[in-house]
């Protein structure tokens, strides 16, 4: 175990001792700290917390067709929980590997959807999961042209086996009411692109 210090200028959080429960295939570690609460009394609390780096993630958008490109792939942790075939569909996204997140994020684009993305819009950062991953994920929206798109698929490698499908907004809308889609990161994307096209009264894309 070692001691770690709060972060800085945080008057509420003090001696931090942090264990490293495992180091597989990301971190997951287990944090003792004394807590201060509103009335001024202390606690020691333990928090245990998977580390396994932050994310990025894009819409891509075709302003002329009004269509998007998601992605379609097995996710085991939705199967264990319930979904039926565990086949979720996604906005294009991954880790950043220690890359820049627009570097990250046009990467990821490529490998999965065959798009070589050009302008970037920054749309926000959020912690999906705050009360056990660490994770941080960069949210961007991008346009596409139909002849931009190359091979895509994910990488073979790494046992990716990724669908490409390109949506009307309003059918993938449709599929965030009904429960057809149902990944966090993308139901936040294709929300922020229905807002963005209500205020412009078209559809919502990023720079090109």
């Amino acid at each position: 175990m070692n001691t770690a210090p709060p972060p800085p200028g945080h008057p509420r959080i003090k001696d931090v001792v942090v264990e490293v429960l495992s180091d597989n295939w990301y971190v997951l570690r287990k944090a003792t700290f004394s807590f201060r609460h509103r009335d001024g009394s202390w606690s020691r609390q333990s928090r245990e917390a998977y580390d396994r780096g932050n994310g990025a993630a894009i819409l891509l958008q075709d302003p002329d067709a009004g269509t998007v490109l998601l992605t379609r792939q097995f996710r085991y942790p939705a199967y264990a929980n319930g979904h039926p075939d565990g086949m979720l569909i996604e906005a294009p996204a991954g880790l950043l590997d220690d890359q820049d997140p627009e570097d990250a994020i046009r990467r990821e684009a490529q490998e999965e959807t065959g798009v070589r993305v050009g302008g970037l819009r920054h749309l926000f950062d959020a912690y999906m999961s705050p009360g056990s991953v660490t994770e941080r994920v960069h949210f961007y929206a991008a346009t596409y042209r139909r002849e931009d798109r190359a091979a895509g698929g994910g990488i073979a490698e790494e046992g990716e086996d990724i669908e490409v499908l390109e949506l009307p907004l309003a059918e993938a809308l449709a599929m965030v009411a009904d429960g057809r889609i149902a990944d966090g990161k993308t139901i936040m994307l294709l929300q922020w692109a229905a807002a963005a096209a209500r205020d412009a009264g078209g559809t919502a894309a990023g720079p090109r």
